[in-house]
């Protein structure tokens, strides 16, 4: 009776931890102000570490330990700093400029869920339910990150949609049973790397465009052609 209490309770903590991730996704969304949008970003990422550091306990995987460790510390804790000491510098003070409503954001994001329990689910019959729905839930996370690099134009928060669809591979990796460490890490790393040249790339496009609105680029591939 205790093991299925368990079993009820690690079910029950995972899909709470997850749905909260996508919840937060869709807050991302609804986002007006940059600060805003950064500390939602830094909430998710909270909720991401405790998710794999949940997952360690469940799989018994202390592995899963130091990817919550280092989801928190970089993309809780780090990368936030730093994405509002880059607002300061670029003198950025909010996210209005989006290319859909929030509305058709919001109704295509619910669109883009159903269709990630579409495909997921009929596709990993073989695979225990926790894993099916958490893998369900992490698309849609990715899902909806890539909509908010679409519907942004501008391109500050085009990177946090970046980070936040980034947070959903993560949440589908430590959501498999036995997924080696190596591949957490690497991802981990490609992400930084990627801030990393989003932060050249913005600033260099602040200074020659004195603007980080996205379509300023697309009257320069005009203007060439």
């Amino acid at each position: 009776m205790n093991h299925i209490g368990y079993g009820v309770m690690s079910y029950d903590v995972a899909h709470l931890l997850g749905g909260t991730m996508l919840l937060l996704s869709f807050a991302l969304l609804s986002q007006r102000r940059i600060a805003s949008t950064i500390d939602t970003y830094a909430i998710q990422a909270v909720t991401l570490a405790i998710a794999a550091c949940w997952q360690g306990w469940v799989q018994h995987e202390p592995s899963l330990y130091l990817t919550g460790a280092i989801a928190f510390g970089a993309k809780a804790v780090v990368i936030p700093l730093m994405l509002k000491r880059s607002v300061r510098l670029l003198n950025l003070h909010d996210a209005r400029e989006q290319a859909l409503s929030i509305f058709t954001a919001m109704a295509l994001g619910v669109a883009l869920v159903a269709l990630s329990i579409m495909v997921v689910l009929p596709t990993t019959m073989q695979a225990g339910a926790l894993t099916r729905e958490d893998l369900a839930l992490a698309l849609s996370v990715v899902l909806l990150g890539l909509l908010m690099m679409i519907t942004r134009r501008t391109a500050f928060t085009q990177v946090i949609g970046f980070m936040s669809l980034e947070n959903g591979l993560i949440l589908a990796a430590v959501g498999v049973a036995g997924m080696p460490l190596v591949v957490e890490l690497s991802v981990a790393v490609l992400v930084l790397v990627g801030f990393v040249v989003f932060g050249v790339f913005l600033r260099r496009m602040r200074v020659h465009f004195h603007s980080l609105d996205t379509t300023h680029l697309d009257r320069v591939g005009s203007a060439q052609r």
